[in-house]
């Protein structure tokens, strides 16, 4: 199977979440896309059927369990007449606040948000293409995925590099 490459995205508002994360970096919506054993395991590990996992982003009618039923962010946004989280006028709200300060994979937001706002969600996705590209083969891994899992280089991308600390700690925590 072909793996998700950063030279085959194109700026797609549906893989764009409102909240500012990059939904091709996800491990669920890498899951669905290309690699059904990683469902499979994360299955397990969460007690839901593989089928409430499978996601195609964050703006697509077949979304996550969690993006379904516990985010908040998508119909705050509709209600607010905004596209993405940083156009608010309350941004950033305490529920954003808290939901970036959970997990490693969001270290990133109000830097997204502040780009899209500033740049355009367009220049935005393809920076994070570049950011969650393996450089040596451009496959997109997630921020979980210790080692490019279409080659194996080490780091699997750059985000990863950059918040190495954090994320080995709620890995321990798990």
């Amino acid at each position: 199977m072909n793996k998700l490459n950063k030279s085959d995205l194109k700026p797609d508002k549906k893989t764009a979440a409102v909240c500012g994360l990059f939904c091709p970096s996800c491990t669920l919506y890498i899951g669905t896309l290309d690699d059904p054993a990683r469902l499979t395991f994360l299955s397990e590990q969460f007690g839901k059927p593989v089928e409430d996992l499978r996601c195609t982003g964050c703006r697509t009618e077949q979304r996550s369990f969690y993006c379904r039923s516990m985010c908040t962010f998508v119909s705050c946004a509709a209600e607010k007449g905004v596209e993405f989280c940083g156009d608010c006028p309350d941004y950033p709200c305490e529920n954003l606040k808290e939901f970036q300060s959970q997990a490693p994979h969001r270290a990133e937001l109000w830097n997204s948000l502040d780009q899209i706002s500033r740049e355009g969600f367009e220049k935005w996705y393809m920076d994070m293409a570049e950011l969650y590209a393996c450089p040596d083969c451009g496959t997109i891994n997630s921020a979980y995925d210790p080692s490019c899992r279409e080659c194996g280089r080490a780091p699997a991308n750059k985000f990863i590099e950059l918040h190495a600390e954090k994320i080995r700690e709620h890995m321990k925590k798990r």
